[in-house]
C-alpha cells in the first residue's frame, strides 16, 4: 500500500454526484412520498442513509491494496450468484414492477445484480491477468469468460433486467479486446449476444412494445410511450436555466419513476441545460480520471480492474442519458449516484474506491499479481 495522495478529481467529481443526487432525490420524490407514505422525507432519508454508507465504503476501499481482491475473486462470484438464486425464490425475492429483482433485508431491499457488476469486474481481471500469454487461443482465452459471464447473465435475464446484461456484456466485450483476445473471435461473440438479444426482446411483449413505442413514441402515448414522452415536456419546459430547484411539474404524478431511472429529466425541467451538462461534465472528468488509473497502473491487474470499472460507468450513464432523451429503447437502469437506489449507490462507491486505490499506485512500480 503507497501514502500517495488520492486523485482529488476523481474524488471531488464523486462526491458532488452524490450531493447533487441526494438533492434531486428529495426533489423528485417528496411529493410522491408524502402522497404514499404519508412522508415527503421517506424516500430522501433512505437516500441519505445509503449515501453516507456509500461515503464510508469509499474511503474505505480507496484505503485497501486492490491487490487483496485477488484472492476474493471467487467467493465473490459464488456469493453474487447464490444471491442471483434466491431472488427467484417466493417469499425471499421481493417482485417490483413485475421483475422480481430484490431481495429484502430488516425493511430494506437490495439488488443482487447490482453486485454481480463489480464481481465480474474482478474475475475478468484477475482472468485476463493470469491468461495473459494465452488470450488467443479460443478455449482458454475466450470460452472460459464467455460461460462464466453468460451464467451470470442468464441469472439476471431471468429477473427479468436486460438493461444490466447489456451493461455486463459492453463491459466485458472491452475487456476481452484489450486482454488480447483476437477480433474474429470478439465478432463471433459480439453476434451471438445481438443474436440472444433480439431473442430476448421478441420473446416478451413488453420489451417489443418498448421497441416500437422508441421508434414512435407518440403513436404509443396511452401506454409505453408516455413515460419517454412525459420525459421530453421536462426537458422543453425546463429551458437553458430550468424552472428553479423543487418548482417541476412533470414528477406531480406525470412522469413515472420520477425519482429512480427517469431523474435526469426531472434534472432537466428543475436544472434546466446548465444542470444537465454539468452532470455530463462531472461524469466526464469521472470517466477521465478513471481511464488515466488504468493507464498509470502498476500492473496488468490494476489496468484490467480501473478499466472494466471505468467502462462500466460509461456504458450505464450513456444508458440512462440516451433512454430518458428518447435516443434508447426504455431500459430500466439508474444513473450513477443520481438515481435513488441503495444497492447502486453502495456498489459504485466501492468502484470508485477501488479506483482511488489503483491510481494511487501508479508508477510505484509495483508487481503486483501475475
Amino acid at each position: 500500500m503507497t501514502n500517495r495522495k488520492p486523485d482529488y478529481w476523481l474524488l471531488t467529481s464523486t462526491i458532488l454526484l452524490i450531493l447533487i443526487g441526494a438533492m434531486m432525490v428529495y426533489s423528485a420524490s417528496a411529493i410522491f412520498a408524502l402522497e404514499k407514505y404519508h412522508d415527503p422525507f421517506y424516500f430522501f432519508k433512505k437516500e441519505i442513509l445509503f449515501c453516507t454508507l456509500g461515503f464510508l465504503l469509499l474511503f474505505i476501499t480507496q484505503r485497501v491494496d486492490y491487490h487483496r481482491y485477488w484472492k476474493l475473486v471467487y467467493p465473490l462470484m459464488f456469493i453474487t450468484a447464490f444471491f442471483c438464486i434466491l431472488v427467484a425464490i417466493p417469499g425471499i425475492g421481493v417482485k417490483v414492477g413485475g421483475a422480481r429483482r430484490w431481495i429484502s433485508v430488516l425493511g430494506f431491499t437490495f439488488q443482487p445484480s447490482e453486485m454481480v457488476k463489480i464481481a465480474l469486474i474482478l474475475f475478468m481481471a484477475y482472468s485476463l491477468t493470469k491468461k495473459r500469454e494465452k488470450m488467443e487461443n479460443f478455449s482458454i482465452g475466450v470460452l472460459p469468460h464467455i460461460i462464466v459471464a453468460g451464467g451470470m447473465m442468464a441469472l439476471i435475464v431471468l429477473q427479468k433486467d436486460l438493461g444490466t446484461v447489456v451493461t455486463l456484456a459492453f463491459v466485458m466485450m472491452v475487456l476481452l479486446y484489450v486482454g488480447g483476445t483476437k477480433v474474429s473471435y470478439l465478432a463471433g461473440a459480439i453476434l451471438l449476444f445481438l443474436i440472444a438479444f433480439v431473442i430476448l426482446i421478441m420473446v416478451e411483449p413488453y420489451r417489443m412494445m418498448r421497441f416500437l413505442a422508441y421508434l414512435d413514441p407518440w403513436k404509443h402515448l396511452a401506454d409505453t410511450g408516455f413515460q419517454v414522452i412525459q420525459s421530453f415536456m421536462g426537458f422543453n419546459q425546463g429551458g437553458i436555466w430550468g424552472a428553479g430547484l423543487g418548482q417541476g411539474r412533470q414528477k406531480l404524478f406525470y412522469l413515472p419513476a420520477a425519482h429512480t431511472d427517469f431523474i435526469l429529466s426531472v434534472v432537466g425541467e428543475e436544472l434546466g441545460l446548465f444542470g444537465v451538462l454539468t452532470i455530463l461534465a462531472l461524469f466526464a472528468i469521472l470517466i477521465i480520471r478513471g481511464f488515466r488509473a488504468s493507464i498509470c497502473a502498476p500492473d496488468l491487474f490494476g489496468t484490467y480492474l480501473a478499466l472494466g470499472i471505468t467502462a462500466l460507468f460509461v456504458v450505464q450513464s450513456f444508458i440512462n442519458f440516451g433512454v430518458v432523451m428518447g435516443l434508447l429503447p426504455t431500459k430500466g437502469l439508474p444513473l450513477p449516484f443520481i438515481s435513488y437506489g441503495g444497492t447502486s449507490i453502495l456498489v459504485m462507491s466501492v468502484c470508485v474506491g477501488v479506483l482511488l486505490n489503483v491510481s494511487s499506485q501508479a508508477g510505484t512500480g509495483l508487481s503486483g499479481k501475475g
